[in-house]
């Protein structure tokens, strides 16, 4: 089994589910299946030398058929990690994962982690009946793949996925980060990420104090 590929990275193919090709030697091209937030991170790394995490699967042609096996690359071991445990709600097979994965998993999962489902169902594939199986499958599950990232603010997103609206001490908190040179989008999803494991009950006090905290 390949788990992990460096190699050339020769081109990006935008099919419904994103193609890389990669040169490990220039007499062999490999291809693999990647996310949508992967492509858009990898096209400014075309013909330079990249680090996919794979997994193998066989995927079935058709009832009766013969079984092909398929590459799928990430970006690193947690990313593949965070997919494998995506694809194991009701559901969600891999194709529609890959589709739907438009995110990074640090952004996915910290709307998780928040009960958000109606940014969930800003995602390809993820009607609100999938996005509220995918929450009560995935609750207590997918806390450290957001955790870090979140609180650091490396994770923005891009799309048009945005956080659910908040009030009472929970904006009340958001308004104290933001007196410390948060920006609102960064401030609004640490909290959010701190009410998921909090409650949303908590009091201001107590938000912030979990935010600096590291949740």
């Amino acid at each position: 089994m390949i788990t992990r590929l460096s190699a050339t990275l020769e081109s990006i193919s935008r099919e419904s589910i994103p193609i890389a090709t990669l040169l490990p030697n220039p007499s062999m091209a490999i291809e693999a299946l990647i996310p949508a937030y992967l492509a858009d991170e990898m096209e400014a790394q075309i013909s330079k030398r990249v680090t996919l995490h794979t997994k193998t699967l066989l995927e079935a042609q058709g009832q009766g058929t013969s079984f092909v096996p398929r590459l799928i690359g990430f970006g690193s071991a947690d990313e593949r990690e965070f997919f494998e445990t995506f694809t194991s709600v009701k559901g969600v097979g891999t194709r529609k994962a890959l589709r739907a994965l438009t995110e990074h998993p640090s952004t996915i999962a910290a709307l998780i982690i928040a009960k958000d489902a109606k940014a969930l169902t800003k995602l390809p594939e993820i009607g609100k009946r999938t996005a509220e199986t995918v929450i009560a499958e995935l609750t207590g599950k997918v806390e450290r793949f957001a955790g870090d990232a979140i609180m650091s603010g490396v994770v923005q997103s891009s799309s048009s996925i945005e956080p659910a609206l908040i009030s009472g001490p929970a904006s009340e908190a958001v308004s104290a980060l933001m007196a410390l040179g948060e920006s609102r989008p960064e401030a609004s999803r640490k909290v959010e990420i701190v009410l998921g494991r909090l409650g949303q009950d908590a009091d201001t006090d107590t938000i912030v104090q979990a935010v600096f905290a590291g949740g």
